[in-house]
């Protein structure tokens, strides 16, 4: 008889119980059993799976029965060994003698289980030929043969296990899915705003609870392109071109519109949608919000309301001064020039006020917010010629707002008059450069005169120069210095970007 270590099915390392719980036996299995016994020429071969307290049989041959109890199994101690297990006669073994399955059926006296292992060494059970009779073992041809079906079992049961565990990963994360899916809704359902998400071809498919209680919609009804039908009749095809510019482009969708309610009015919303990325940075799918902005787009109409009123009566006080300035120097003519000067000087804040007033986007004149250099244009408009400039701008532009709009008329009012009377626009050939350079700090503003010729310092008492360290040294917190060269004045004006714009003024 055939030496074989001492076994405790106990300790013998078994398999995951259920691993191939959903197995189905397989023609493929039972033809290799089938062969198997005609091979060894024995009346039953078995394709025996061993778990913590059962071997059973996928595929067999000669055997009726389709599973038997942990310790009566033959395999349990085969799966263990590197090699062949053989059992001449079972009732020389003390392992076997007595088991159940030697003093009865199927009477087993010869045994040889090949073991069964998956890819990392995890046993598995055996592939194993049983015959009634006491037998010397096996030929070297039908171990070879045993071995090579085994081998075909264990690779059989390996791709099935790979298979189980790449749909149970399949199915973990569509619970995964599902679950974030869940949290992600319930998360949408609580918010103010109506939440939507579409394809990346821009078909609605998800709208959340509040999408439905504003437009009382039936659910599902405006998936696809049914949405469109919800907003005014207006603004169907504005914001259809928007939708389609970023779907083709994937910048960000945002558009105010109407949107039709429950009850049939029309409410204001504001649009908003992002796309979302894949690792290559292709759109995978849209998120979209429309937040109800009625009661602010109407307040913002009657602030428009107001605030043309305001500045119309503004422009009606700037009026009234000028013409009070106008009517006092016709009864003092020896103060003209001193009148002339002052009315200059209000005829420039009122153009810097029309240009910087607040407007809204329907009365916005530019339709852009308010700019340096376009201020400027404005107000050196009356020292230009019509065959060339005499006020050269050049370089950066950036934004101001209604508080800096006046300290900056009445400096640039006050240098363009002075270059007129005494400096470089004195002289036909003269001109004046404004060259702008801006930083995340600053704004620089440098003003040169050429060919004032023999220009002198004036009195630095004087009120134009107290009038221009007001505007930019007080109320812009900046600096100005002062050069008199021969071609003429050169300045350099140095203002805060904080002070010249507000961060929410435009």
């Amino acid at each position: 008889m055939q030496t074989e270590p001492d076994c405790n099915i106990q300790q013998t390392p078994l398999p995951d119980q259920m691993r191939f719980a959903t197995f189905k036996s397989d023609p493929r299995l039972t033809a290799i059993t089938d062969f198997a016994a005609k091979l060894c020429d024995v009346p039953i071969a078995l394709v025996s799976l061993v778990e913590p307290d059962r071997q059973w049989f996928p595929a067999s041959t000669g055997l009726e029965v389709a599973e038997t109890a942990l310790e009566h199994s033959f395999c349990a101690h085969a799966m263990q060994l590197p090699d062949i297990m053989t059992v001449p006669d079972a009732f020389d073994d003390p392992r076997f003698a007595a088991n159940p399955l030697v003093t009865g059926a199927p009477n087993i006296r010869f045994y040889a289980g090949a073991p069964l292992k998956g890819p990392d060494g995890k046993a598995w059970g055996a592939l194993c030929v049983i015959d009634h009779a006491p037998r010397a073992g096996l030929t070297e041809v039908q171990r070879a043969g045993l071995h090579v079906l085994a081998t075909s079992v264990s690779s059989y049961l390996a791709a099935y296990e790979k298979q189980i565990e790449e749909a149970a990963r399949s199915t973990l994360a569509e619970l995964e899915r599902d679950d974030q899916r869940q949290r992600f809704e319930l998360l949408a359902d609580t918010m103010p705003q109506m939440v939507w998400s579409t394809l990346p071809d821009g078909f609605h498919d998800y709208y959340n609870a509040r999408w439905y209680e504003f437009t009382g919609a039936d659910y599902g009804s405006t998936n696809g392109e049914s949405w469109n039908g919800m907003f005014h009749p207006d603004d169907q095809e504005r914001a259809w071109t928007v939708w389609r510019h970023s779907l083709e482009t994937g910048v960000l969708y945002e558009i105010e519109y109407r949107l039709r309610t429950a009850e049939g009015e029309y409410r204001w919303v504001l649009g908003r949608a992002l796309p979302m990325r894949d690792a290559d940075g292709s759109i995978v799918r849209w998120f979209g919000t429309c937040t109800d902005i009625h009661e602010h787009k109407l307040a913002m109409d009657q602030r428009e309301i107001i605030t043309h009123e305001l500045s119309h009566r503004i422009k009606n006080i700037f009026a009234v001064i000028v013409g009070l300035i106008g009517l006092s120097a016709r009864q003092h003519p020896e103060h003209r020039v001193i009148t002339d000067e002052l009315r200059e000087r209000v005829l420039a804040l009122g153009r810097a006020h029309d240009y910087v007033r607040p407007h809204s986007s329907q009365s916005n004149p530019t339709g852009m917010p308010p700019t340096l250099r376009t201020m400027l244009d404005e107000l050196v408009a009356p020292y230009q010629r019509t065959d060339a400039p005499r006020i050269k701008i050049d370089g950066d532009d950036p934004l101001i707002d209604d508080r800096s709009a006046t300290p900056l008329a009445l400096t640039f009012h006050e240098l363009a008059t002075n270059a007129t009377k005494y400096g470089a626009l004195s002289h036909d050939d003269g001109l004046v450069t404004v060259q702008v350079t801006s930083d995340s700090d600053n704004v620089v503003i440098e003003w040169r005169e050429h060919g004032a010729g023999g220009v002198t310092a004036p009195d630095l008492s004087g009120f134009g120069t107290r009038l221009i360290e007001l505007s930019i040294v007080r109320q812009l917190g900046g600096t100005i210095e002062r050069k008199w060269e021969p071609q003429g004045l050169a300045a350099t004006i140095t203002i805060p970007c904080p002070a010249m714009s507000r961060p929410d003024s435009t």
